[in-house]
């Protein structure tokens, strides 16, 4: 609290008299007290937009028409029981007749005015060159696939089969997991829509399309296929797709576009809405490493549409621990009545024209949308173009407001912002700094270098205490420098002044221009934001015009000659109220994706520092304290409570440091567990083509940064770990991992290992090599070729005579081009691939030991071997699956270029 004197002092400018003198005092409860409340009201925001999801329904609540949870878990159940069902295997079948027989059934109880088609489409073979995200440099080859696809349309309104919204979403999982979340939990709420949207379509102007793909979790070849190959594709004006990257809990919109219609519409009838901008800023920049059906939808078919994904939990997705009994009450109504609310409306309306999804992409940049949810209840939806009109304004504005205060404060002023800038400079350094120092010391206290990874909130004690410290010693250094300035200004301008006096107003004045540097911070984001046309950057215009509003109406005067004061309480919490209520639960909902990734992060296990993982937690929560609470740090420094929140945050963070090192609580556990790989390795060539004699060996990796000893003393099978046995798998490379010659020899032959062999080899100036590539009993396999020796190839199925990837330009990655193939059980073996050199070739060198081509063939087989060290793999370690992973048995073949 402010205590005022009845002290007068005439200025030394003779201007006026100042009476009133504020002591530069604030209590420090009332700054606990702010801080308390802060904390616990993100906290509500969090768990009342994140974790609040509605009451599941029954069939009786619900009616024929409406969405039952209890129903669609029904479908869950049957498809995660079947375990795992990847690509070419049996329980895929199973999987797929079981969806065609709910599918039928959806067809027999339609209403009598609703037309329900149902096709299983055996998809042929095909190619798909996406040329960005995860797919750079790569060829997805496919063939034998399998999808049910099923039609709703008006029976009497026959031009609605020529308008189509396609819902999509995949049967397959990977090997290594169930699927209850990615994405049983979407197909079963497809399913689910179907019935619902069967007695609803004779109204409709516009028909539906369901796609239940394979295929997917090996390169989105499902989606490829079905857009390339069916017939219907050809109809759909707007396509969504249900997706995964955890198990449950609200499903939100993290893509959408380019055309705005699809989340206009969303927005206008959805009961729930989860929406955030900022996760498609994420996803598409790269910084989330995935890919899903949306991306060939937007970028083969050239459609708009809407991208859905659970991400409860992100740490068990593609692991054992995508399994049924973590699927959250109510995520799978959360998802179907927003679903149901948005196709009614939408497949009612007659926007969806042929002319419409042409045009989708001509006006993108300006008729993108901008878009986020409030609480999960409300939704914002804006195009670009009145964004950048927004933007504009509000920069302007804040740069005249800027720009006057200076040229009326002269010098003074200017060394004042600067000292301010400086202030902001050496928070961000000091958070950086005292944050990632605790990341860099985890892998030297704990067993592993993220024991964060089980219990997410230890994250507040390791990184957000020593940020916050971090922030608050940066931002206070800068608050003595300015302080000491200012008071040297006043006792030069002021001199009748008593120095308590001085020293009084400077420390005032200071903390109103660390308040305002806080505005200019956001004022630089908005600005950059603005400049890239990047879509989350209202939150840096939510974060600048709140404050700035609150300071404004409580704090500014027009009085030149006025006494400084402190800062209102209820400035702040005006100020902060709508920033916290838009964007508090996403900063958290965020920080526990960026954990959970950190599951996987290591792509090229042992080729990352043990600390990068933590170091990448670390600095984001640095970016969120530095960005968020920088107000709120401005309040601290004239209080008695800087020294008990530096103590309380050191105190927080030695605790939770104690804990890790004690082991209280383990870093990954039966449901959340270590990302690991169990792979019998058969090098047909030997080690870079040294011999022919075929090595073997069993392969124990993981993704999860860190090293595997207490997993190796658990399973107890003589291995070795280290970085000497480093191992090429074409599509990623180990650099530690763990290895044993034990018992290798049994579980293959020699009649198993895949051939590369050379037929005709024309060494000419338009040199071409035809290669016959036989996988023997693989259909799943990758093929890394040379483009420093190679510029261009052909492939074709030797066994049907077709063609798969023709001549045509290819990108490469690091010197290679990938061919990534995934074929059903029927799927061709032998290969047919013509080389075409790049001229002069002879003078190309590279650190590639001489390699042509390397290629690796994956069975799903466990050999005796793997077999046993699964059998005793930790509770807190499971597979993990993805479409770049081998199985559990992999041949790796190559041919030198010296052939």
């Amino acid at each position: 609290m402010s205590k005022i004197s009845s002290t007068s002092k005439d200025s030394s400018d003779g201007v006026s008299k100042i009476k009133n003198v504020v002591t530069a005092k604030r209590s420090g409860y009332v700054v606990v007290a702010l801080f308390v409340l802060i904390i616990q009201g993100i906290w509500a925001v969090y768990h009342y937009q994140f974790e609040s999801l509605p009451v599941p329904l029954t069939a009786q609540q619900v009616g024929k028409r409406g969405f039952s949870e209890e129903e669609a878990m029904k479908h869950v159940k049957e498809l995660t029981q079947l375990g795992p069902h990847p690509v070419g295997s049996d329980n895929l079948e199973l999987g797929l007749q079981y969806v065609l027989e709910v599918a039928e059934s959806i067809k027999k109880t339609a209403h009598w005015e609703v037309d329900v088609e149902v096709d299983l489409f055996h998809a042929s073979s095909g190619a798909n060159l996406l040329a960005g995200g995860l797919f750079k440099g790569k060829t997805l080859v496919y063939s034998d696939l399998k999808h049910v696809v099923v039609r709703i349309s008006p029976k009497y309104v026959s031009e609605a089969a020529d308008s189509a919204i396609l819902v999509s979403s995949h049967i397959d999982t990977v090997y290594s997991a169930e699927g209850a979340g990615d994405c049983s939990s979407c197909v079963a709420v497809m399913l689910e829509l179907a019935r619902g949207i069967s007695h609803w379509a004779h109204g409709f102007k516009n028909s539906v399309i369901f796609l239940f793909n394979t295929g997917e979790e090996e390169g989105l070849n499902g989606a490829h296929s079905f857009i390339t190959q069916h017939p219907w594709s050809s109809t759909i004006r707007m396509a969504i797709d249900l997706e995964a990257m955890g198990i449950g809990g609200t499903s939100a919109i993290f893509q959408a576009g380019p055309h705005p219609l699809a989340i206009e519409n969303f927005a206008l009838v959805a009961k729930y809405p989860s929406a955030q901008i900022l996760a498609q800023d994420l996803f598409t920049s790269g910084v989330i490493k995935s890919a899903t059906d949306f991306q060939v939808y937007k970028e083969v078919a050239g459609l708009s549409g809407l991208d859905f994904a659970y991400a409860d939990n992100t740490a068990v997705y593609h692991t054992k621990n995508d399994k049924l009994k973590l699927l959250k009450a109510g995520s799978l109504q959360h998802l179907g009545e927003n679903m149901l609310a948005f196709l009614l409306h939408t497949a009612a309306s007659s926007q969806l024209s042929k002319g419409q999804a042409m045009a989708v992409n001509e006006k993108a940049d300006s008729d993108a949308a901008i878009y986020f949810d409030i609480l999960g209840t409300y939704m914002v939806v804006f195009r670009q173009r009145f964004a950048n009109i927004l933007y504009n304004s509000v920069i302007m504005q804040s740069i005249m407001i800027w720009a006057t205060s200076l040229v009326m404060g002269g010098s003074p002023a200017a060394i004042s912002l600067s000292l301010s800038l400086l202030s902001i400079i050496l928070m961000w350094i000091f958070s950086l700094i005292f944050s990632s120092t605790i990341a860099f010391i985890l892998p030297l206290i704990s067993s592993s270098p993220v024991p964060f990874i089980s219990t997410p909130w230890l994250i507040l004690g390791l990184f957000a205490s020593p940020a916050f410290l971090g922030a608050l010693t940066g931002q206070h250094i800068g608050y003595l420098i300015l302080k000491s300035y200012i008071s040297r200004v006043f006792s030069k301008k002021m001199e009748n002044l008593s120095p308590v006096v001085q020293s009084n107003w400077a420390k005032l004045e200071a903390e109103r221009s660390l308040y305002k540097s806080g505005l200019l911070q956001w004022l630089i984001l908005l600005i950059v934001g603005h400049y890239f046309k990047v879509g989350s950057t209202y939150l840096a215009l939510v974060w600048l015009v709140s404050p700035a509003f609150a300071y404004g109406m409580l704090e500014a005067t027009l009085s030149s000659a006025r006494a400084p004061k402190a800062l209102k309480t209820i400035t702040l919490l005006f100020g902060l109220s709508v920033p916290f209520l838009i964007s508090g639960g996403m900063f958290i909902r965020l920080a526990g994706t960026v954990v959970g990734m950190a599951v996987r992060f290591d792509r090229n296990p042992g080729g990352s520092p043990e600390w990068l993982g933590s170091v990448i937690v670390a600095v984001y929560i640095s970016v969120v304290i530095c960005l968020t609470l920088v107000y709120l740090l401005s309040y601290i420094h004239i209080s008695g409570a800087t020294k008990l929140i530096a103590i309380a945050s050191f105190i927080v963070c030695g605790l939770s440091l104690t804990v890790v090192i004690s082991g209280i609580i383990p870093p990954f556990t039966e449901d959340i567990s270590r990302a690991v790989n169990v792979v019998h390795v058969v090098e047909a060539s030997g080690r870079n083509g040294e011999h022919k004699e075929p090595i073997s060996y069993i392969s124990l990796f993981s993704t999860t940064p860190g090293k595997l000893t207490k997993e190796i003393e658990h399973i107890d099978e003589g291995f070795v770990c280290g970085r000497e046995n480093v191992i090429d798998f074409v599509t990623f490379s180990t650099s530690y991992s763990c290895w044993t010659n034990s018992n290798s020899v049994n579980g293959w032959t020699k009649n198993d290992i895949p051939t590369l062999n050379v037929g005709i080899d024309s060494k000419t100036d338009e040199r071409f090599t035809e290669v016959t590539i036989d996988t023997k009993l693989s259909t799943r396999w990758t093929l890394a070729i040379n483009t420093n020796k190679i510029q261009d190839f052909r492939l074709k199925d030797a066994e049907n005579v077709e063609e798969l990837v023709q001549i045509g330009t290819k990108s490469g990655s690091d010197g290679w081009h990938i061919i990534q193939y995934s074929g059903g059980k029927n799927g061709p073996k032998r290969f047919g691939l013509t080389l075409y050199w790049v001229k002069n070739h002879t003078q190309v060198t590279n650190d590639d030991h001489g390699l042509l081509l390397k290629l690796r063939t994956d069975v799903d087989r466990l050999t005796p071997k793997v077999k046993r060290v699964l059998e005793k793999l930790p509770s807190w370690c499971s597979l993990f699956g993805k479409s770049t992973s081998p199985y559990t048995l992999a041949f790796l073949n190559n041919l030198r270029v010296d052939f």
